[in-house]
């Protein structure tokens, strides 16, 4: 059911796509399947602003020309999975590590549509470790003030992001505030970033093919 429910959500999202624009594109399994049918519109668009190099290639080898977000500037649209989606449409995000870049496109982009399973629906955010990049010589420094916080943090040992930093997955937070805590989190010195997206939430949120 699962992956029924990730085709049907990739594919449902082209409905949001419109003639000559410029696609955000997020990164991971459901995503994959909203690249597949994005081939079909190629023709209608101007390209794609990817999260992360595994989303680039899929998109280069389907013909989809990948822009610079430098050279684009806002986007209209921006299409994402999640690991994690409150009733909100607060998200943790994060899983594959793109978190820094997805974050950067949803900022720059005017319409969020966050593409998920019903399995990633949570009532409260934090079942699922919440990853935060850092830079690789803060990860000690980093995981103390999470401990503070009442985190338990853990090294994604033999991961290093695209941006060449690394990530650590905080358990055992049960996210009342996220907003609250984005914001703490961001002061940290030496965190990239909180894989938490509540200050920019998602707009849309499609469980299949059902808008929630």
């Amino acid at each position: 059911m699962s992956a029924n429910e990730k085709k049907l959500a990739g594919e449902a999202a082209i409905r949001f796509v419109e003639d000559n624009a410029i696609v955000g594109v997020g990164t991971g399994s459901t995503v994959a399947f909203f690249i597949d049918a994005l081939a079909d519109l190629k023709d209608r668009i101007q390209g794609a602003v990817s999260s992360s190099e595994q989303s680039t290639a899929h998109l280069k080898r389907l013909g989809i020309p990948v822009l610079d977000l430098n050279s684009t500037g806002a986007l209209s649209l921006y299409v994402d999975g999640a690991d994690e989606c409150d009733p909100h449409k607060r998200l943790i995000k994060g899983g594959g590590a793109a978190l820094t870049r997805e974050k950067i496109i949803a900022a720059a982009s005017d319409k969020f549509v966050c593409i998920i399973d019903s399995g990633k629906r949570v009532n409260l955010l934090g079942k699922f470790p919440l990853p935060i990049e850092v830079i690789p010589m803060a990860r000690s420094l980093v995981g103390r003030e999470i401990a503070k916080r009442g985190g338990s943090p853990v090294w994604r040992d033999g991961v290093v992001t695209d941006n060449g930093n690394w990530i650590i997955d905080v358990h055992g937070w049960q996210i009342a505030d996220p907003v609250g805590l984005e914001k703490d989190l961001n002061q940290i010195p030496g965190i990239v970033t909180v894989g938490l997206f509540a200050q920019r939430a998602a707009d849309v949120v499609l469980v299949g093919d059902k808008q929630i």
